[in-house]
């Protein structure tokens, strides 16, 4: 008799969750109204985003329905997509990655000083950097997966760590005049009329959106978080989905900070930590759209550009710094409590 693999289990587990699924529509047949409810948790924060336009534009309609006013915020938001898409991966699994904001700044910091001070060329940094957003990665696996240690401790940790080493290594000034080659191909190249970078995270968005939605990997990766132990008796490799997660996070907030230096054209030793709020609400108010319950890449992709098009709205309007702060953080709230009422009430696609 042969050893069932890890692929049959994964065959099993998706039969039963189809009969699962099939013995609760015989037991509550959708209605019309149910159906109006499951159409509005999906697409809400959509109609959200549009009626946000339509309200502001009315008070600002020369601002707010110019084209060149979103070609603008669709490239400078760019590289929190890119932050958010490495943050939710680890969510996906169960862990927080604290430190993505910090690797962000990393990375940034690494391509200046390579290029800048010691005369490197651009693409060389970048590999650099990216090798090095892997590695934080990769540290955090080690000690929350072989140490036990909650995620939360253990990136909180390494995020203030690394900002020490941004302060060491660039004497805690900014670094100007990096290559106008990166920023040629992250924010002043421009393909109908949006800059290069708003592109690329589109781009990184669907590969994300069908590694999670079309692959054994994605699946694997929705087991895990959804009960480890259950995953981990069915044949699937808990520890691998979930340092491959922290690395995979590690790496794409280093590609954060290439956007971001290519975007500024220098290094900054601490703005780029601003940005760790307006990702991680922007991560949960996304699991509240077109994949309710769960974080999705699209949805991520949405609620950042929902929220900068609030605070752009915000600027318009004549308000003050302040309420850019008011707004992640209650915009973080509200999407945390939905997202923990959508994840009780929905079984896992």
């Amino acid at each position: 008799m042969t050893t069932p693999t890890p692929q049959d289990y994964e065959r099993r587990i998706a039969a039963l969750e189809q009969r699962l699924h099939a013995f609760e529509g015989r037991l509550a047949p959708p209605t019309a109204g149910r159906m109006n409810t499951a159409f509005f948790e999906r697409y809400g924060l959509v109609f959200a985003w549009i009626l946000l336009i339509l309200v502001i534009g009315y008070f600002k309609p020369d601002q707010m329905f110019s084209w060149n006013s979103y070609a603008a915020m669709l490239g400078s938001n760019a590289m929190i997509v890119v932050l958010t898409l490495g943050l939710i991966i680890p969510l996906t699994t169960g862990d927080f990655d604290l430190s993505v904001a910090s690797t962000m700044a990393l990375s940034s910091m690494i391509i200046a000083v390579l290029n800048v001070r010691m005369g490197w060329s651009i693409e060389g940094a970048i590999f650099m950097a990216l090798l090095a957003g892997l590695a934080v990665g990769a540290i955090n696996a080690f000690f929350i997966i072989w140490f036990g240690i909650h995620s939360l401790i253990v990136t909180l940790g390494v995020g203030y760590f690394i900002n020490g080493v941004i302060l060491w290594i660039s004497g805690s000034n900014v670094i100007s005049g990096v290559s106008n080659d990166l920023v040629n191909v992250v924010i002043l190249t421009r393909f109908l009329g949006v800059p290069l970078s708003f592109w690329y995270a589109g781009i990184l968005t669907a590969i994300i959106w069908y590694i999670f939605q079309h692959t054994a990997l994605g699946r694997r990766l929705l087991f895990v978080g959804r009960g480890r132990e259950v995953a981990r008796l069915s044949g699937v490799n808990v520890v691998r989905m979930r340092a491959g997660a922290l690395i995979a996070s590690g790496g794409i907030a280093a590609l954060a900070g290439v956007l971001y230096t290519g975007m500024r054209g220098s290094a900054d030793p601490s703005s780029a930590l601003a940005f760790l709020l307006p990702a991680f609400a922007a991560a949960f108010l996304g699991s509240t759209t077109l994949y309710p319950g769960r974080f999705n890449a699209p949805g991520a992709f949405v609620a950042v550009y929902f929220l900068s098009t609030g605070i752009m709205g915000l600027n318009f309007l004549g308000a003050q710094s302040f309420v850019q702060n008011l707004f992640y953080g209650g915009g973080l709230i509200v999407a945390v409590s939905i997202s923990q009422l959508l994840r009780k009430r929905r079984p896992m696609d």
